[in-house]
């Protein structure tokens, strides 16, 4: 999967995120529409990299990461300035 930012910089999952990355990153995506205030998406994605996967144990954040995720951090912020503060 391909996952461009806001700069135009793309990412390819394969390539630049680790697996457990790229299955935190899922559960991120859900959460950046599920979260209903800015801090519980940042307490979802500190709580996912501190678990990890599958036993993995705490996962470091990567500079991908890191750029993906503030990406995601902007469009949670967005959605609840429009009046969008997700599911129940």
């Amino acid at each position: 999967m391909r996952i461009t930012i806001e700069t135009g910089i793309f990412y390819d999952t394969e390539r630049y995120f680790s697996s457990e990355e790229r299955h935190i990153l899922q559960k991120l995506f859900l959460w950046e529409t599920m979260a209903k205030s800015i801090e519980e998406f940042r307490n979802k994605k500190a709580e996912a990299l501190a678990k990890g996967w599958n036993l993995s144990g705490p996962v470091p954040m990567s500079a991908a990461m890191s750029a993906v995720t503030s990406e995601m951090e902007k469009r949670v912020m967005k959605r609840l300035r429009e009046g969008n503060s997700g599911s129940s």
